[in-house]
Formats: C-alpha cells, sequence, structure tokens
C-alpha cells in the first residue's frame, strides 16, 4: 500500500539560527491588515523544558494576541510569522544579519498573509518558507 499525502504546508528543513523573540515579546505588524502592534503569546511547534519559554526566530510561526490597531481587530488572537528579528543571526553560509526591529506579517491558518503588501524587508528565510510573502513584499534580505 501506498502513503497518503498529507495536506498542508510544505516541509522545509530550516537550519537552526539563533533565537531573537520569546512569549511576551511585542512586535511591530509591517502588513497593510489594520494591526499594528501584536504580542506573542506562543511559538508553534516549540518543544521546550517546563516553566522554559518557547523562542521564535525568522521563519517561526507564532500565535498573537493584537495590542494596537484598528478596534476590531483588537484583543483578537491570530498567527503570525516572524520576518525581522533585533538580534543577530547566522546563515549557514556564514553570514551574520540583524534588522533594526523584531516584526511579523498577519497569515492564515492557511499560510497566505492577511494583507496586500508588506512594509519594509523581509528575511529571506521567511520568504523561503512562505512564497506568498515573498510575492507581496518590497525588499528580501
Amino acid at each position: 500500500m501506498g502513503t497518503r499525502r498529507k495536506a498542508g504546508a510544505k516541509k522545509i528543513s530550516m537550519p537552526r539560527t539563533s533565537y531573537g523573540v520569546q512569549n511576551g515579546t511585542k512586535i511591530l505588524i509591517t502588513d497593510n491588515s489594520g494591526a499594528k502592534i501584536a504580542q506573542i503569546i506562543n511559538v508553534d511547534h516549540s518543544k521546550t523544558r517546563i516553566r522554559r519559554l518557547p523562542k521564535a526566530t525568522v521563519g517561526s510561526v507564532c500565535t498573537v494576541t493584537i495590542k494596537k490597531g484598528r478596534p476590531e481587530l483588537r484583543g483578537n488572537i491570530l498567527k503570525a510569522v516572524i520576518v525581522r528579528q533585533k538580534m543577530i543571526f547566522r546563515r549557514v553560509d556564514g553570514t551574520r544579519l540583524c534588522f533594526e526591529d523584531n516584526a511579523g506579517v498577519i497569515i492564515s491558518k492557511e499560510g497566505d498573509p492577511k494583507g496586500t503588501e508588506i512594509r519594509g524587508p523581509i528575511a529571506r528565510e521567511a520568504a523561503e518558507r512562505f512564497p506568498r510573502l515573498a510575492s507581496i513584499s518590497s525588499l528580501i534580505i
């Protein structure tokens, strides 16, 4: 018997990079979905020791709550992808990279971005994992 093909996001092996954000971190929302500032409340698919806060890096999917933005979005719990982080992270080719702020993009359950444009640069790691983010972003670093 053959195996069934699994639906959902494509599995890509991401190299480990330095974690830049964790639970409680406030990030800027860099798309035009209406949210301005969000707070990370959980990091998806993270396994940690008991009482240790889960951490995320560029390309990680997080559960966030909207702290500032349009009134109908404020207080909602949504999914977001981290596209920029302040902490320096190292790529496989040896280059080191950091951004001016911690930023994310609101996505749907299927991984499609909620907004139609992304302001500012995004990391190449996030663009490779989510091709729809790459298509609406202005600059990929």
